[in-house]
């Protein structure tokens, strides 16, 4: 739409409204006007603008009460006006701004907003921003006259109060807006101050309301979080505006005029501020402690962009205020140095940029000043932490944080000082208390150690007294790391040894810090982004050297491995006895340093537990430091890690494991099992030693179990004698031994099972079915034939190598042979013992046994004679845990022992079991769901998933298929559990390959879904007790084993 450019025409079209608006000033004719000021363009507009503004005007002064509505419009009108052209007369200017300020105020108490809806108050402060704006050259400045103190100082208190009281954010936001406006401190990228002399002028008239502003301004800063950010950041930036334009160094410093005021003032003159040093100085205290409370809220807001306008406050008065301002500069370093570690990437590069403002002093005085605000922090903070929230935690930590950093290599300097290294380290040691109050790290057991195939097992996190928030102790490490970095080595590894030696109390937290202080030495997760200070004359940094770290580890690591520090007790006597009639096989042999007595706290227990596991934590990141420099110490310090990778305490265990892959990484081993392998040779003649000495180093057993867990074959040849000292130690002191043995020998058998696995066939005639002649012919000619060609190929000198490295082999897998057959000797003695956890071990054991021999029946089967009875008196007469695992080494020696066991099951095993499972049957048939969570319902479950494959691998005859049958018959009823009526279906489908005519019948007696019609007349009809009978609770199983194992000759008899 083409506006109106003549101004002849624009006036003569909106000269009726205009004329109508002042004889009847009403809503319509207001929207009429406003709507056709629109299509006037710019500059015509500008010739007019006294003449529109006029009956807007006179509306606005027509005495009486007015509709919102109506003033609403006519504000709205008079924004567009003056966003479009400019003020040019003063009275204009003034009438306006008077006239505005008097719509905002209550008729009834004028210092005081109006209580008017929302929208005419918007309009209002958006045509007062317009004004602002609108005045043209000096005009505006003579708003900041003194004899406009008072109208000015009344349009501030209205701002000031709709800022802060307002339930409105919009409204709130606005009014603030609009008091940057007045003072010419606006947010536009046009400078509306041109010479220094008016923004001296403007400074002297906003120092009279400076303390209102300030004041007014802080309370909304640190006022309520529900205000929302925009209200927070545009208080900020008044505050920020004000008091950078009343302080500013370059006025202050040319001299404030200190003219008399003119006698007409009157009243007026008392208002007036001279700025001299004492009024200055006098000022600058009272901003310190409104600056302390807004920098203690706003940098630890939760929105980056209310921490993003501290740091633009800190900036902007540091670099204009640092001189009349002296007592804030710490505070403003402090806010500033906050920002330097902010999780938000956009506050941290925002401070990076205006790091060139930090120096405003000399590097002396500017560190005298860090390092002494450094001292106080480190003072407050253990107070702090104990009674602020997180987010103020983590504010507080940020400048502790920003302070290291920006001293850089000075802060080697600063902890030179005594007092500066004792206050920060007391209070790391208070900050970083653990809470030991956690009853699942003592309760969390490691059954055995497992093999781990990464090296990012699951690692339980640190609970802390004083904070929950993670990205606390992330601070927290960085801040230990950057001592380590910047600090000097030897000083700080010295007083953190002592504070570890000087108290139980502080050994764990000293101990992270040690932990930290080497990964930050080496360089490990230091972010250095050029914030240090570079002080004049300073040397350039040099981290710490390679034998610096390894003489500082070594000294460390010999104080986490010794005798007090590291064989702590973890597991409370009384809680064990509980789990087992035996006392903990490794607490059981008397010690020099376990002494303590069985009633140990459980407070000091999680304590110990967590001191390990902060001192094996040590040892990882010390090689993580050294890398491959650190294999050297692997002597001292894999085997205490070795002892503790199979600890009771899950958290120990899981701890020692990671690191063990730490170490491993470090060190350039590409597994654990090239770590045990490369070391093993010191790491058993350890073992051996200390096995003679057995009562001082219980834990040498636990060394055994966690090497053969992690290793593969090649360590045999070197266990063999350890293996012999251990069998003949378990001889020696069987009372007090067997537990602690068995488990070793338990990880030695399953280490040989996955060493040596079985092929999967068997070489036993008596377990194969049986061939006929002309395949056992064909066999034996393929054999000599390559027999032939083998000895041909040896006596022409070829494959020599190839046999001797088979005969290493097979030397190898003859002592294979030969520890099985020992171990499965002490089994035979040891199934017979009082303690129900060892039977159940030996008999985990044996079952390996079994694995291990199951193809050389020549060994397996006569060891399988000797440990049968004491096997049978699990099987028959133990607790119902041992019939269970009993059973299941059973199945295991039926599938490797065949028909050799046959009449020995048949005889004294398979009656009982099914007497067994009989008699169960109708309680299981009637009981809930609570029962699949007994023993009872397991043992029948264990036996039912593996009585079939037992019968069928033993070839059982007729009659005790048909007692097998029988017994099972029950559990086929749809009443039974679900999985056991699963396990008697994998029964039936073993028994009907035995004997499928058999079973057939048998089910068919049971239900005949099919009458069989015979195939002539001649011939009598079938008759089958199962046939005619309605659905019942054994159909559908019936069905389904017929369906799927006889479907063919279902299909053929319809």
């Amino acid at each position: 739409m083409t506006q109106i450019s003549d101004p002849k025409i624009a006036f003569a079209y909106l000269r009726p409204a205009c004329v109508l608006l002042t004889k009847e000033p009403t809503l319509t004719n207001v929207e009429k006007l406003s709507s056709q000021l629109k299509e006037v363009n710019d500059a015509t507009l500008q010739q007019l603008q006294d003449y529109v503004l006029f009956p807007l005007r006179f509306v606005l002064k027509v005495p009486g009460p007015k509709k919102e509505k109506l003033v609403q419009a006519v504000a709205d009108a008079v924004s567009h006006v003056l966003e479009n052209t400019c003020i040019q007369n003063w009275d204009t200017l003034h009438d306006l701004f008077s006239e505005l300020c008097l719509c905002l105020c209550s008729p009834t108490d004028p210092g005081k907003p109006a209580d008017t809806s929302e929208e005419l108050k918007s309009s209002v402060l958006r045509c007062l921003d317009a004004l602002f704006h609108a005045a043209y050259g000096d005009i505006v400045f003579k708003l900041f006259e003194p004899v406009m103190l008072p109208g000015v100082g009344a349009a501030v208190s209205l701002l000031l109060a709709l800022g802060e009281k307002e339930k409105s954010r919009d409204i709130q936001a606005a009014a603030l807006k609009c008091l940057q406006a007045l003072t010419l401190q606006c947010d536009c990228a046009q400078d509306h101050i041109d010479s220094s002399s008016e923004r001296c002028t403007i400074g002297s008239t906003m120092a009279s309301f400076l303390p209102g502003i300030t004041t007014a301004m802080t309370r909304i800063i640190t006022g309520d979080l529900r205000q929302g950010h925009v209200v927070t950041v545009r208080a900020i930036k008044v505050w920020s505006s004000t008091v950078g334009l009343v302080m500013e160094d370059s006025q202050l410093q040319a001299g404030d005029p200190q003219k008399s005021p003119p006698p007409d003032l009157g009243r007026i003159g008392q208002l007036v501020i001279h700025r001299t040093k004492e009024w200055v100085q006098s000022t600058a205290g009272k901003l310190c402690v409104l600056l302390k409370k807004i920098i203690s809220c706003s940098l630890a807001h939760q929105h980056w962009r209310v921490r993003m306008g501290m740091v633009e406050l800190s900036d902007h008065l540091l670099a204009t205020c640092s001189q009349s301002l002296g007592e804030c500069v710490g505070p403003l370093l402090e806010a500033l140095v906050g920002a330097v570690n902010d999780e938000e990437p956009r506050v941290r590069q925002s401070t990076n940029l205006r790091s060139n403002q930090w120096k405003i002093c000399s590097a002396q005085t500017f560190t005298s000043i860090l390092s002494e605000n450094l001292h106080t922090l480190a003072t407050s903070l253990p107070r702090l932490m104990r009674t602020s929230e997180d987010q103020k935690k983590l504010y507080v930590l940020n400048v502790f944080l920003g302070y290291l950093k920006i001293l850089g290599p000075l802060v080697s300097v600063v902890l030179n000082s005594a007092a500066h290294l004792e206050r920060i380290s007391k209070a790391l040691m208070q900050v970083l208390e653990l809470d030991v109050t956690d009853v699942r790290i003592v309760e969390e057991r490691s059954v055995a150690v497992t093999i781990e195939t990464s090296s990012t097992a699951h690692i339980q996190r640190k609970r802390f007294l004083y904070f929950t928030d993670d990205r606390i102790f992330s601070v927290l490490v960085e801040i230990c790391r950057t001592l380590g970095y910047y600090g000097n080595l030897y000083l700080l590894t010295d007083h953190f040894l002592d504070l570890y030696r000087q108290s139980s109390a502080y050994r764990k937290q000293a101990a992270m810090v040690l932990n930290e202080i080497f990964r930050g030495a080496a360089g490990i997760g230091v972010v250095t982004e050029g914030q240090r200070l570079e002080g004049g004359g300073q040397r350039a940094f040099e981290p710490a050297t390679q034998e610096e770290l390894t003489a500082a580890v070594t000294s460390v690591i010999e104080e986490y491995i010794s005798v007090n520090n590291w064989h702590l007790i973890t597991v409370s006597m009384e809680t064990d006895r509980c789990h087992n009639t035996h006392i903990n096989s490794l607490q059981v042999i008397p010690s020099a340093f376990a002494s303590a007595s069985s009633s140990s706290s459980f407070h000091q227990l999680n304590s110990n537990i967590w001191q390990l596991c902060v001192q094996l934590e040590g040892i990882a990141y010390f090689a993580q430091a050294l890398g491959l420099s650190f294999r050297p110490m692997l002597m001292t310090s894999l085997y205490p890690v070795l002892e503790k990778a199979g600890d009771e305490t899950l958290l120990v265990s899981q701890t020692a494991l990671s690191s063990m892959w730490a170490m491993s990484k470090a060190c350039g081993y590409p597994s654990l099992k090239e770590l045990i392998n490369e070391n093993a040779d010191y790491l058993l003649n350890d073992i051996s030693l200390n096995l003679q000495r057995l009562s001082q180093h219980p834990q040498a057993p636990r060394v055994l179990t966690v090497m053969l867990t992690h290793s593969d074959h090649s360590l045999l040849p070197l266990v063999g004698d350890i293996i012999q000292d251990v069998l003949m130690a378990l001889d020696l002191s069987y009372d007090h031994t067997a537990a602690l043995f068995c488990s070793v020998l338990h990880v030695l058998m399953k280490a040989l099972v996955r060493w040596f696995p079985s092929s999967g066939g068997r070489t036993k005639e008596s377990c194969r079915p049986s061939q006929t002649c002309a395949d056992q012919e064909e066999l034996d000619v393929q054999q000599f034939l390559m027999d032939y060609r083998k000895q041909k190929e040896l006596a022409e000198g070829i494959g020599i190598e190839d046999e001797d490295t088979e005969d290493m082999g097979n030397v190898m897998f003859d002592e294979n042979e030969l520890i099985t057959k020992d171990i499965m000797e002490r089994c035979v003695h040891l199934l017979s013992d009082p303690s129900l956890k060892l039977r159940l071990k030996v008999l985990d054991v044996l079952e390996l046994c079994v694995c291990v021999l199951s193809e050389k029946e020549d060994e397996l089967l006569p060891m399988a004679h000797r440990c049968w009875p004491a096997l049978l008196q699990r099987l028959t007469a133990d607790d119902p845990l041992a019939v269970l695992r009993a059973f299941r080494v059973l199945c295991t020696l039926g599938e490797t022992c065949g028909d050799f066991l046959r009449r020995r099951v048949s005889k004294e095993v398979l009656p009982k079991l099914s007497s067994s499972l009989a008699r169960q049957a109708p309680i299981s048939a009637k009981a809930g769901p609570v029962y699949t969570h007994t023993l009872a319902y397991k043992l029948q479950l264990a036996v039912l998933q593996g009585l079939g494959s037992l019968c069928q691998r033993l070839d059982l005859g007729e009659a005790d298929l048909d007692a097998v049958c029988e017994a099972c018959l029950p559990y086929l009823s749809c009443r039974q559990p679900v999985q056991l009526q699963e396990a008697c279906l994998s029964v039936f489908r073993h028994l009907i390959q035995v004997d499928p005519d058999a079973f057939w019948f048998t089910l068919n007696e049971l239900h005949c879904p099919y009458p069989y019609t015979p195939p002539h007349p001649d011939l009598q009809p079938i008759l089958l007790n199962g046939m005619g009978r309605p659905r019942d609770e054994y159909s559908d199983n019936v069905l389904k084993l017929l369906k799927e194992e006889f479907g063919w000759f279902a299909e053929t008899s319809r």
